[in-house]
């Protein structure tokens, strides 16, 4: 049981009905939380961020009723929601034309994303503030997202006014699943937790996957930009072998003992644990690049290598942002 400091709780709502912005921890990552329904508070998430306008955010609920409040719900759609909500799937649906929403923050479409949580904190938080709150990662755009409250004071420190500390971690560790109901089939925008096989089991229509898009293209939902999560170092992703001036991100019982200094994502070969674990060990390495601190055998690191992880399961949302983080950081 999660004891909810409920003092904490009552000053974040207060922060955020006056406009202001505030770190909340989900069961996926920290989220940068902002009235949704308040355009300047939505323009102070993208300029804390460094985010492009034409990427739209997430509009976090507490519940299936008050997503319905700004979005037309299909058949399909409610048994989403209802299969999987509070947890890490966020549905874009037709807003209703009275949504509340700002504009800013669903890019000008006629769609919308929302999502309602499994974390208590943010529970607790969207119950007291009765606002929608749009929340994308509390991360410069682009740079690896946070999963502990010291990633989002290290990284957006300044521009929040509080940041709500959870004995509970973000127990996912990457961003939820964005899944978009067509008439006969489903779209997965990006890879999370909630699985393909998990959505066919509920949905019994065959789930298609959409290519990531760029600066130049349409972007639909949250997480479509191609580049994102990138630390500060240069990363190489399904690396047996790494350099001796490398940090090694290991995964498997299997994998040998590297030369490089090395973090492990899973000793076990769990993807589970390894999905949790990424952005932090992330975050480690790229301060040990950035610190140039030798190791026993005096050796700089100066990059982050990553094991090969099984593109099944959550391994394929793993491989999704470890992808994207190779590319640079705009988004």
């Amino acid at each position: 049981m999660v004891t909810i400091d409920w003092q904490q709780i009552s000053a974040a709502a207060a922060h955020l009905r006056a406009g202001r912005l505030v770190a909340m921890p989900t069961e996926t990552v920290f989220g940068l939380a902002g009235d949704a329904t308040n355009a300047d508070a939505v323009a102070a998430i993208f300029a804390a961020k460094s985010r492009p306008a034409i990427n739209p955010l997430i509009a976090h609920v507490a519940t299936h009723v008050a997503a319905e409040r700004l979005a037309t719900f299909s058949p399909m759609a409610d048994a989403l929601a209802a299969a999987f909500w509070p947890g890490p799937l966020t549905l874009v649906l037709p807003q209703l034309p009275e949504c509340a929403v700002s504009r800013l923050a669903t890019a000008g479409l006629d769609s919308i994303a929302v999502r309602a949580p499994d974390h208590p904190v943010a529970q607790a938080l969207l119950e007291a503030v009765d606002l929608p709150l749009a929340a994308p990662s509390a991360n410069p755009s682009g740079q690896i997202s946070p999963t502990r409250a010291n990633h989002v004071h290290d990284g957006l420190g300044n521009h929040v006014a509080m940041v709500l500390e959870a004995a509970s971690a973000c127990t996912v560790g990457v961003e939820s699943t964005i899944v978009q109901p067509m008439a006969d089939h489903l779209c997965v925008l990006r890879p999370g937790a909630v699985t393909v096989d998990m959505l066919e089991e509920v949905t019994n229509v065959p789930v298609t996957a959409h290519k990531t898009g760029d600066e130049r293209g349409a972007v639909r939902a949250p997480g479509m930009l191609r580049a994102h999560y990138a630390p500060r170092a240069p990363l190489r992703m399904n690396v047996t072998a790494p350099a001796p001036d490398e940090i090694w991100l290991g995964f498997g019982p299997d994998a040998e003992r590297q030369p490089a200094q090395t973090l492990w994502l899973s000793e076990r070969g769990d993807v589970s644990e390894a999905a949790a674990r990424l952005f932090d060990l992330m975050h480690q390495a790229d301060a040990l690049c950035a610190a140039g601190i030798p190791d026993l055998a005096s050796t700089v690191p100066r990059g982050i290598a990553v094991a090969p992880i099984p593109a099944l399961g959550l391994g394929v949302a793993i491989n999704d942002r470890l992808a994207r983080a190779t590319l640079g950081r705009e988004n």
